[in-house]
Formats: structure tokens, C-alpha cells, sequence
């Protein structure tokens, strides 16, 4: 065992290797220095500055790109590839289906191989399958196109909530994650303008959604390329921290308990996240959730079945993604603030979406006006789900259990997905009652299942508190290589040995 990657246990007199602690153990070993809260808070600026525009337009374009098909449907979709309702449906299971299918292996890959260029791989590829949409001609041209979508958008979430875990603190990560979760508003909205632009082209070439799929796609494609060269793979790494903001950056998030990354697979936290209990209450609550996701593919359909034409159902689109944005500021907002108020914000916001689902069901056909503010009531959907993803990021430690909770949550998200677009009928249409309906079971479904999570991880703090404090974790150290070229033996903090949530008994469940 080499000298540079020895870990000597000083209370049970045992040496592990270096590779089981956290990569900020050796980034900061014997480099501790003492800061102020307002250094913490410029190290934090400096980090939002450069990482979360990246993540905001990144996450705005696989939004987009992903609803393109819904967007492109009354600009001559059906038409120009020779598709019917069903098809269009099973378009968006498959989707769904090669997601589930390569989403383990994507978080295998996250945790292997630096975050940031793994995703810039996945973006490109992303973008030439969509640029490939507008070469398609029929259902299988369609089909094979978005089966690389589904391959590659499993990349993206997860590695975004390693890279928000990596970087905030706790407190922090719910309204990071709202930001660019909330970019998916903003996707709409560029969609239905670049929409309404295409409508009004006159190309004899391509049709109006093909030029939607291009102009998306070439967007990604200089994203992907961004991504690339100027995203960090890491705190300890980021190109824009000096080494003293480097240290910082890694200090401030010791408050989490759960370090910043390993590159190790341990099986024991593999085999500990499917023992936990909150992992298939995060698993159901993410599939029951995004059953209902199927909405925003359907969403012009929708609104074109409430009696707005072509012209009008584009530019309404846009004022979806407003709506989206507000929702999801609103409720992150209320989750951040309110103390220890996760499952409530989500409870309250469901319950807001199932009134407006009621309310689309039993207004009459004749104020579409009306059944058009109910919808937008609904979409409040979007929000919980947002901060589903933060709370099951900020309850998980260990960098293979988190990698492998992630993956839990996204294959719950992609189960969903896939089953989401086969309840959207066209006999249903164009009142849609049966699909409502089943929205509003599965988001009654799901805010109870918000507030049960809550209980459990509540009992679960209150058992700890009641625990005698473990100190076997306290007198760890690392042998590590000083910058002169010596050898010296640094003391680890518990935070950075990679202890799961359940290994450290100090850590505490945010509620």
C-alpha cells in the first residue's frame, strides 16, 4: 500500500485504504485554513456565477429538446412524418423506456469518469439525435431518434444533483436545484417563440417543425461544447477557484455531512440504499409524480382542444413557461424558508394543481377562457417534484449510495414517463376527463407520500438524538504527501471519510 493512500483508524488501531475516504480528505489534508463567513459567502457568489448559467441553459435546452415533439405537433408534425395519435404516444414511452434502460449505467458512469465531460459527451450525442428528428420521414425514423434521447438525457439530472450536492450546503441546494430546475419554464417559452417564428416561414425545403428541430439542435450542439471546456468536474478542481477558494469551497459544505465525491463502487452502500426504507419512499413518489409528466407533451393538445387554433395554441405555450417559472420559484422559495417545511410546500402545492384538474373537468366547453386559467392552475404540478429531488439529495450520504439513490429516483421518473403519454387517448379528447382524473390521484397519491417521508425521517432524528454520540468516526487519519515533497499524517474530518447517512450518526434528515 502506498504511502499516499493509507488511512489509519487511531481508536480500533486498523489501516483502511485511501480509496474509501472522500477525494476532499486528500484535497484539503494539512491545507486547513481559517475563513469568515462573508469569504464563505464570496467563494459561494463565485461558484454561482460560474456554474449555475451553465447549468440553467443546459437544463432549459434538454427540457426543450425532449418537448420538441409536443411543440412540433400543430406545426405539421403529424402530416410531414406520417404519424397518428398512438404513435405520437408510444414516441414519448419510448423515450422513457431507453432512459430506464440506461440509467444505471449512466450513474456507474457519473461516478467513474469526471461529471462534467461525461455530460458534455451525452449533450453532443443529445444533439446530433435531434438534429437527426428533422431527417425523419415516419415512425421509425422517429423512434430510432428519440431512443438516443433516452440514452443520453439519463446523464443529465443525476449528474446535475451530484454537481449541486458537490458545490451548496443543505440550506442551499433546494432553491439551486429550483433554479435550473425552473429553466424548463423557459424552455417553453423559447419553444412557442421559435414555434411562432417557424409557423410564419415560408421554406419550401423543410416544414415548419423541422426547422424547429434544427434550431434546437444546434443550439445544444454549442452547449455541449461550453460544457466541455468551461464546467468543473469538482470543488477541488474548478479552474475559476484559487487553492485558497478551493479549500473554501470544499470547508463550507463539511455541514452536510456527506463530502464531495469517490470515485470507489462500495458495495456495502450499494446494498445499504436498497435496505433503507426513504429509498422506495423516494422511488414511488418519483414514479407516481411523473405519471402525470406526460402533460407537458400533451400540453398543445390540450389547449387546442379547448378551441384555439394554431397561431393562438403556440403563443399560449409561452405563457405555460411563465407559469412554470413562478410556480417553481414560489415553492422552492417556501421550502428554502419555511423551517424544516419540505413536505408541506410539496402537499400544498399538489393541492393547488388537483383544484385546477377539477376545475378543467366540470367547466363547461363554451368558456375556454376559463378552462385555459384552470390548466395553468394545474400546472403547479411541475413544482414538488422539484424539491423531491433536492430532499432526496440532502437525506442520502455517501457517494455510492447517493450515486445509487439517484439512480433509484430516476428510473421512478422514467417508470412514470413511460407509462405517462398511454392514458392520453383520442377518444378522450377533447374534454380529456378520464386523464384528469388520473392526475389528480396520482398528485393526492404523492402529497401523502410527501408528508409519510416527513414522519419517517422526523422519528428517525428523534431516535438519533436519543443515541449516546459515537465517537469511532473522531480519530482518523490520512498519510499523505506534503507540498514539499515529505510525508505527514493528517486528521480527517468525519465529514470526509464518505460515511453513509446511516454510518454516521451525526448526521440529521433535513425535513
Amino acid at each position: 500500500m502506498s504511502d499516499a493512500s493509507s488511512i489509519e483508524q487511531k481508536v480500533e488501531s486498523k489501516t483502511v485504504a485511501g480509496a474509501t475516504v472522500d477525494v476532499a480528505a486528500h484535497a484539503i489534508a494539512g491545507k486547513g485554513i481559517d475563513f469568515t463567513p462573508e469569504e464563505a459567502a464570496r467563494v459561494r457568489r463565485k461558484i454561482d456565477l460560474h456554474i449555475m448559467p451553465l447549468m440553467c441553459v443546459m437544463y432549459m435546452m434538454q427540457f426543450a429538446d425532449k418537448t420538441t415533439l409536443g411543440q412540433a405537433v400543430p406545426l405539421g408534425l403529424f402530416a410531414g412524418t406520417h404519424i397518428n395519435q398512438d404513435q405520437f404516444n408510444w414516441l414519448g414511452t419510448i423515450f422513457y423506456l431507453f432512459f430506464l434502460a440506461f440509467e444505471w449505467p449512466q450513474n456507474l458512469a457519473l461516478q467513474r469518469f469526471p461529471i462534467a465531460k461525461w455530460m458534455s459527451i451525452n449533450i453532443f450525442v443529445w444533439a446530433v439525435a435531434l438534429l437527426c428528428h428533422s431527417a425523419a420521414t415516419s415512425f421509425g425514423g422517429l423512434f430510432a431518434c428519440r431512443v438516443f434521447l433516452g440514452i443520453c438525457e439519463g446523464a443529465i439530472t443525476p449528474g446535475f444533483l451530484i454537481v449541486t450536492s458537490m458545490f451548496y450546503t443543505r440550506q442551499e441546494q433546494s432553491q439551486r436545484v429550483g433554479y435550473w430546475f425552473l429553466m424548463n419554464g423557459a424552455a417553453i417559452i423559447l419553444l412557442g417563440l421559435v414555434a411562432f417564428g417557424v409557423l410564419h416561414s415560408h421554406s419550401t425545403k423543410f416544414m415548419p417543425w423541422q426547422w424547429l428541430m434544427i434550431i434546437t439542435g444546434l443550439i445544444t450542439l454549442i452547449v455541449s461544447v461550453l460544457f466541455w471546456f468551461f464546467f468543473p468536474d469538482s470543488p477541488h478542481t474548478a479552474w475559476f477557484l484559487t487553492p485558497e477558494e478551493r479549500i473554501i469551497a470544499v470547508e463550507r459544505i463539511k455541514v452536510n455531512q456527506a463530502g464531495v465525491e469517490n470515485k470507489t463502487f462500495k458495495r456495502n452502500q450499494f446494498i445499504e440504499c436498497f435496505k433503507d426504507p426513504k429509498t422506495y419512499l423516494f422511488f414511488f413518489m418519483s414514479a407516481i409524480a411523473n405519471v402525470t409528466n406526460s402533460l407537458s407533451n400533451q400540453r398543445q393538445i390540450i389547449v387546442a382542444g379547448f378551441g384555439f387554433d394554431p397561431y393562438q395554441t403556440t403563443l399560449i405555450g409561452c405563457v405555460d413557461g411563465a407559469v412554470e417559472i413562478i410556480v417553481i420559484f414560489c415553492t422552492v422559495t417556501s421550502a428554502t424558508y419555511w423551517k424544516q417545511g419540505r413536505a408541506y410546500s410539496g402537499a400544498i402545492a399538489y393541492a393547488v394543481a388537483i383544484l385546477g384538474s377539477i376545475l378543467v373537468s366540470v367547466i363547461s366547453s363554451t368558456h375556454k377562457v376559463g378552462l385555459l386559467f384552470c390548466y395553468w392552475v394545474a400546472v403547479t404540478s411541475i413544482a414538488p417534484f422539484v424539491i423531491i429531488l433536492a430532499w432526496s439529495a440532502a437525506v442520502t450520504a455517501g457517494h455510492t449510495k447517493r450515486v445509487t439513490m439517484n439512480a433509484v429516483i430516476m428510473i421512478g421518473y422514467a417508470v412514470g414517463n413511460s407509462a405517462g403519454p398511454q392514458y392520453w387517448k383520442k377518444k378522450y379528447q377533447p374534454r380529456n376527463h378520464i386523464p384528469w382524473a388520473i392526475l389528480s390521484a396520482c398528485w393526492a397519491s404523492v402529497a401523502i407520500l410527501l408528508l409519510v417521508t416527513r414522519f419517517y425521517l422526523a422519528r428517525e432524528n428523534k431516535k438519533r438524538d436519543a443515541e449516546p454520540y459515537d465517537a469511532s468516526h473522531d480519530d482518523v487519519y490520512i498519510s499523505d504527501v506534503k507540498e514539499d515533497g515529505t510525508k505527514g499524517e493528517f486528521k480527517v474530518d468525519k465529514a470526509f471519510l464518505d460515511l453513509t447517512d446511516i454510518e454516521n450518526r451525526e448526521f440529521r434528515y433535513v425535513l
